[in-house]
């Protein structure tokens, strides 16, 4: 089934192999135009395997067969990590006559009774999207079954790394055009994302995975919402603090996929820096940060700010909105249209910022030097990776930190699964 054939499909038992071709610089400049890439749902990944058991289901399938007949196709190895929300385990598909051994990750969400059913509902949000947003950018929720003790268990593909972990290791060398790469599958897995009319809310480095291929996926859905109806009300309690676009300090609750492109820009910011472009320490020092680097949000600059909410007059010396001088010098080595790329997702205005299809449109990905070929990535190496995406894993889908160091303290929110709120 091709990826831009219909609808997706959201039945637990689908099966399908998604093909895409590989649109590598070839160095001879004979490089398949991105324009027609995206149109046509390619990405940097080649297949994604799904459940292919669906052949002798029935409208009289018992669900308690159907569930046992699914937890028996997975092993489990050794535990990855555990915490208060989640058990994670390192697993194998058993092998088939027709399929070998395929390792996976078994996230089993423990039962809560203070939640309805005992699921919370950034875990139902996680089993929905990932069931519909089938892509070689967004990790693959394989399978879905409940424990003896009616755990709910989500068999995912197995990744064993992120992109923070490459940010972070400084003994590797990140030329431009690994930057390219990473940045054309996350805008690619974005694409499709606001094609399908989500919003993934949450965009940072340690949720841009990375398979053992060097294919980055995009992953943790716990924050995920539907923006299709443009009249309905959204928290602004999303995304971690270093990667949260202005309009969500100042308390919008109407807005669309720009925020995740904001998020992406600063991710761009970050693989060319190695370090965080704004860590601030309060949400208040965040928005000093935005303001001193980016400019300072003015009816001038984004007409309608002094509308939302949150909106206060800044103090002080005001910030002109940053031209091409500025980035330029900031980021030299992106070139001219890598800036001008980065410019147009870091704008204050979000009606102003390009969307994944416009960025993926960039002539910065068709210039030397090309992307880099997956498999040729640099990649963290030993079983480090392994550990911290278990770590990552077990916790709640779509739990906030202010920064990406907290591991305890979370954001207060309240999100609402197909409510007025979220």
């Amino acid at each position: 089934m091709s990826a831009t054939a219909g609808p997706p499909t959201s039945s637990i038992a689908n099966a399908t192999v998604i093909r895409r071709t590989l649109p590598f610089g070839n160095g001879n400049g004979n490089n398949t135009p991105l324009s027609a890439l995206a149109a046509e749902g390619s990405a940097f990944g080649g297949d994604v395997k799904l459940p292919n058991d669906d052949s002798d289901l029935s409208d009289n399938d018992d669900p308690d067969d159907l569930n046992t007949r699914t937890k028996k196709k997975y092993t489990k190895d050794r535990k990855l990590g555990e915490g208060a929300y989640a058990v994670v385990n390192l697993g194998h598909r058993r092998a088939t006559a027709t399929e070998p051994a395929v390792p996976v990750a078994i996230k089993k969400i423990k039962v809560n009774t203070e939640f309805r059913d005992g699921i919370t509902m950034d875990a139902i949000r996680e089993v929905k999207y990932l069931r519909e947003l089938h892509h070689p950018n967004v990790i693959a929720l394989l399978d879905v079954f409940s424990s003896k003790n009616q755990n709910l268990c989500l068999v995912l593909e197995f990744l064993d790394s992120d992109l923070e972990m490459i940010i972070r290791d400084t003994s590797q060398t990140l030329s431009m055009g690994d930057i390219k790469s990473w940045m054309l599958m996350a805008l690619r897995g974005l694409w499709w994302c606001h094609k399908s009319f989500v919003i993934h809310r949450d965009i940072k480095p340690n949720n841009l995975l990375l398979a053992s291929n060097g294919v980055l996926k995009l992953a943790d859905f716990g924050l995920a919402r539907s923006f299709a109806d443009p009249k309905r009300h959204m928290t602004h309690q999303v995304i971690t603090r270093w990667y949260r676009p202005p309009e969500l300090f100042y308390g919008a609750r109407f807005y669309s996929s720009s925020v995740d492109i904001f998020s992406l820009g600063l991710v761009f910011c970050e693989l060319m820096l190695r370090t965080p472009f704004l860590p601030g320490n309060t949400d208040l020092h965040q928005l000093e940060l935005i303001c001193q680097w980016l400019g300072t949000p003015t009816e001038e600059n984004w007409p309608g700010v002094s509308s939302l909410p949150g909106y206060h007059e800044a103090s002080g010396t005001l910030v002109k909105e940053r031209g091409t001088d500025f980035f330029t010098n900031t980021f030299l080595a992106a070139g001219e249209s890598g800036v001008e790329l980065l410019m147009k997702m870091l704008r204050l205005d979000p009606r102003k910022r390009c969307s994944a299809r416009e960025a993926l449109d960039s002539k910065w990905f068709s210039q030397e030097p090309y992307p880099t070929p997956p498999a040729s990535l640099p990649k963290k190496g030993g079983g480090k990776g392994i550990e911290k995406v278990g770590s990552d894993l077990k916790r709640k889908a779509g739990e906030l930190f202010n920064t990406p160091d907290e591991r305890g303290k979370k954001v207060a929110r309240k999100l609402d699964f197909g409510g007025g709120g979220g």
